[in-house]
Order: structure tokens, then C-alpha cells, then sequence
């Protein structure tokens, strides 16, 4: 189609190429008249841009040795066309040097013809340049908003599949008389690996669970809700800790690939007795705090789930009294850090909920995870889970000896 805007800007070009043309005819002594000059290359320029627009369809979309000789070609004929009708037309102007028609022919057609054919292969390298370049302009393009797309619809669907897993969390954690539960669940991305659960048995029973899945995001998030969907599987009260322990790590051990594998702790609460039966699969020792600011930490030593199909789990019971308050948590709490590598460290989840005695659970549960956050600046590396268990009724059972009982195998509950 035709554009005026377009044909002006092309004829600025060739009055640039002419007086590019007269200066290097000056410079060596072989001065044309300006005239002439430009007559000559606004002439045969128009010509051949006329014929790259309307004869392209010949030489284009060929392999790249055909479509330069099929272009040199009718080049070739746009070119001596063009000068003897241009030679033609000026001839009458020049008759008063007493040159014939074929004399001026022979003698003035040189300089037009290397001109325009220069002109022409120039021409026709910056298209074809121009044209590669849009292309890939249109490619990169293209590419791009796919990409957008794609980031678009990964980002809907890990958002879903946040949503998913949110609600694979308890959205109300139950309670007993006498004591207190609270948790937070925040994974480092979109989703996790972490997780905890607290699930109802009876009126007097809790189980309270808090695992770690190796890695993050979705592969991690899939493998947590297998842990999960085991745990409330098996998580009835006939089974004890290290029973469910056992039970889920056969069903990881034949699941997972190499490389892959879970820590948990799982236990019992019983609010009559005051008092939590428990395994620890791998998982961080929880830390008990008593009202007196003695620091225990829940040891027990079992194996990592997924990895030793044979293992016999072990169970510990530790009593609780009035004012204790229960840490557990996952890696994600005490290994947040600064940039040089320093971690929040145990230590400081230690004095921070020392620091928080008068508070509430949830009170201390925002706390913690403020400190954390503070300290790492709010990047925290690895999803971060905790739990708080705390001994609410002065009524409480205590024990003769806070020590932590051990327990081996199903038949010691």
C-alpha cells in the first residue's frame, strides 16, 4: 500500500546518496552537474526499490545461493533498463556536444550502472538484514508472551495447589481441658514440605504431629500430603507413636525414590494423665520449658522415614506440670539466617519464648515467628513450622520424675 510518509522519507535518502555521489565525483576531478546528478540516482533508486517491491516474490524464500543469483539477475536487467531509458531521456539536453545517441550511450552509462548497482546490492542486504532482524524481533516476541503465559498459568496453579495444601493443615486445632495448642505454618515459596497436624482421638486425647519432607516446592508439597493422608490414616487410638511411625515409614520405604525422605515426631497427649507418649522419626527434638525456666529437650533417636524399611521405632513419655510450654518446630525456625551464613540457632527460639513466659500461645506463636523473620530479613530459606503446647490448669498431674520415660516397640504403651 501505498504511504506518502514512507516514499518523502525514501527520496530524502537518495538526495543523501546524490550528493554522497557529486562529492566523490569532485573529489576526483570529474565534477557532473548537480542536475544531472540527482535526476539520475532519484531516477534509477525509485527504479530499483520499484522493483525489490513488486518482483521480491521472485528471488525471496529460496536457499540463500539461488535467491542472491536470481536477484543479481533481475538486477542485472533493472539496472541497464533503467540507465538507457534515464540515458534516453537526459540525451536531448546534451546534444550540443555533438555526440550521437549511441555515442553519449556508450560513454555515459559506467558511472549510472555501478551506481545503481551498489545501490541495489546495499539495498537489498539492509532488507534482507531488516527483515531477518524484525523476524526474530516477532520470534523473541511471541516467545516472550508464551513464556508470560505459561509463568502466568504456573503461578494460578501453584496458588491452587497452595490452597490445596493449606487446607490439608488443620483449620481448627482441637483442644483438651488443661491445655493450650497453637501452630504456624509458612513455607519459603508458594508451597512446602513442611507440616503439622493435631488430631482428636477422644475427649482426653490429642495427636500431635509435626513433619519435614526433604526439599521444597510442589515435588515436597506432593510428598507432604502422602505423609499427611498416612498419618490420619493410621492415627487412631489403638496406635501408639511408634506403632504409626513404623506403618508410615512402610509406606515411604516402598513409595519414595532414592534421595528422598521425611522426618517426623508424632505424639500422644493424654490431658487426663498429663502426659505425652511419643516417637521422634529424625525430626528436631522438641523443646519442653518449664514454669521454673529449666530447658529439656525431648530426645529419642528414631530413623528417618523412607530409608530403613526394617527399623524398630521407639517411645518416650515425658509428664508435664502446670506452666510448662512445649517448642516444636522444624528447621526452617532455627536454620533462618543473616547473610553471612549466621542461623537463628535454637538458642534464640530458647530465650525468645523464655522472654514470652507471661504470654499467650498465640501471643507467643506470632512472636517467635516475628523474631525469625526479623532476623533473616523476611527471606527465610526453608519452610518454617512450629507448634506450642502449653500446660494451662494448675490441677495438672505431675509426676514424681520430669525425666522423659523410654519405651520400646508397640507393646510398651
Amino acid at each position: 500500500m501505498f504511504s506518502p510518509i514512507v516514499f518523502l522519507r525514501r527520496q530524502q535518502s537518495y538526495i543523501a546518496v546524490a550528493v554522497a555521489i557529486y562529492l566523490a565525483m569532485w573529489a576526483v576531478d570529474r565534477p557532473v552537474p548537480i542536475g544531472d546528478t540527482l535526476f539520475y540516482t532519484l531516477s534509477l533508486c525509485n527504479l530499483i526499490v520499484l522493483m525489490q517491491d513488486h518482483l521480491a516474490s521472485l528471488y525471496t524464500r529460496k536457499s540463500l545461493q539461488l535467491s542472491w543469483a536470481l536477484f543479481l539477475a533481475v538486477l542485472l536487467i533493472a539496472s541497464i533498463s533503467g540507465v538507457m531509458v534515464v540515458n534516453l531521456i537526459e540525451f536531448p539536453a546534451h546534444r550540443g556536444h555533438a555526440q550521437t545517441l549511441w555515442q553519449y550511450l556508450g560513454s555515459g552509462w559506467k558511472m549510472p550502472f555501478m551506481a545503481t548497482m551498489i545501490f541495489g546490492v546495499s539495498s537489498h542486504i539492509y532488507r534482507r538484514t531488516r527483515e531477518r532482524l524484525e523476524t526474530k524481533n516477532r520470534d523473541l516476541q511471541r516467545t516472550l508472551a508464551e513464556e508470560a503465559a505459561a509463568r502466568e498459568l504456573q503461578g494460578q496453579e501453584l496458588q491452587q495447589a497452595r490452597e490445596i495444601q493449606q487446607s490439608l493443615l488443620p483449620k481448627q486445632i482441637p483442644q483438651v481441658a488443661g491445655f493450650e495448642i497453637d501452630g504456624a505454618w509458612e513455607p519459603a515459596r508458594v508451597v512446602g514440605g513442611d507440616y503439622f497436624d493435631v488430631i482428636r482421638l477422644d475427649e482426653k486425647k490429642l495427636a500431635i504431629c509435626i513433619a519435614d519432607v526433604v526439599g521444597k516446592s510442589v515435588s515436597a508439597a506432593l510428598l507432604m500430603a502422602n505423609v499427611q493422608a498416612s498419618v490420619r490414616a493410621f492415627a487412631a487410638q489403638t496406635n501408639s507413636p511408634a506403632v504409626l511411625c513404623s506403618r508410615v515409614n512402610s509406606v515411604l520405604c516402598s513409595t519414595l525414590t532414592s534421595g528422598k525422605f521425611v522426618t517426623l515426631f508424632y505424639g500422644i497427649l493424654d490431658a487426663e494423665r498429663a502426659s505425652l507418649r511419643y516417637t521422634n522419626a529424625g525430626h528436631l527434638a522438641p523443646v519442653l520449658l518449664s514454669e521454673g525456666g529449666r530447658v529439656e529437650r525431648l530426645e529419642n533417636n528414631g530413623a528417618l522415614l523412607g530409608v530403613f524399611p526394617a527399623w524398630k521405632y521407639e517411645e518416650s513419655v515425658v509428664q508435664l506440670s502446670h506452666g510448662d510450654r512445649l517448642l516444636l518446630f522444624t528447621d526452617g525456625i532455627t536454620e533462618a539466617s543473616l547473610p553471612d551464613g549466621e542461623e537463628f540457632g535454637e538458642q534464640r527460639l530458647i530465650s525468645c519464648a523464655l522472654a514470652c513466659s507471661g504470654k499467650t500461645v498465640g501471643e507467643l506463636k506470632l512472636r517467635l515467628l516475628e523474631a525469625v523473620k526479623q532476623f533473616c530479613a523476611s527471606q527465610l530459606p526453608d519452610d518454617a513450622t512450629l507448634i506450642i503446647l502449653s500446660v494451662s490448669a494448675r490441677d495438672a498431674i505431675t509426676s514424681d520424675s520430669s525425666k522423659p520415660t523410654l519405651f520400646v516397640g508397640a507393646e510398651s504403651v
